[in-house]
Order: C-alpha cells, then structure tokens, then sequence
C-alpha cells in the first residue's frame, strides 16, 4: 500500500514562501510520476505541478515561474516550493502517486493547509 503524508503547509503572506514536503512509503517515485493538486474551497482540486520517473517537469499556467517540484534521491519524497505566493494560491494541497500507464492516480495524501493572507 502506497502511504503519502503531505508536510510544511502554514500561514503566510502575500509575496513570501513556503516548501511543501511529501514523504511516502519508500522510494515509490522510482515507479510513479509525483504530482501536487490544490483544492480552494467551493472549487474542484487542480493539477499544480508534475515530476516524472525521468524528472520531467510541469506546471500549471497560474504557478508557472513560481513553483518549483524537486524530488529527493531516494525517489522517496517530493518537495513543492512555492514562492511569490498569492492570495489565490490558498488551498489545501495534495500529493499524489500516479502510475504512468495505464494513467491512474494509485495514492493520495491527506492534504497541508496553505493560506496566503495579510
């Protein structure tokens, strides 16, 4: 069973930053795709950003140039940073593990508080 537990999530203000870890039960990201959602509330959960087995990257047009996902070398944590945070950027946000193909989301964390405000 694939375990996340999502970390670093807080209060801050508009402008500053804030690193999100995501911690799982072992290296599984040698094996799936790591991907953070955010969910505001009243809305549906978005896809943020993306890293692949092979490190590839993506992001979502709204955190593009201010998020940055990193993996660690165990392939057992990922890592959000988020920086030049907006009031818009308060959601919860999850990590998910993602099995490349067939494409199907096999975990999901329980999700970290971010609140952009002043």
């Amino acid at each position: 069973q694939v375990l996340l537990v999502e970390s670093g999530g807080g209060l801050v203000q508009p402008g500053g930053s804030l690193r999100l870890s995501c911690a799982a039960s072992g290296n599984i990201f040698s094996t799936y795709t790591a991907q953070w959602y955010r969910q505001a509330p009243g809305l549906q959960r978005e896809l943020v950003a993306t890293i692949t087995t092979g490190d590839g990257t993506d992001y979502a047009s709204s955190v593009a140039g201010r998020f940055t996902v990193a993996i660690d070398n165990a392939r057992s944590a990922v890592y959000l940073q988020m920086n030049s945070l907006k009031p818009e950027d308060t959601a919860v946000y999850y990590c998910a593990a993602v099995r490349e193909w067939p494409v199907e989301i096999v975990a999901w964390g329980r999700g970290t508080q971010v609140t952009v405000s002043s």
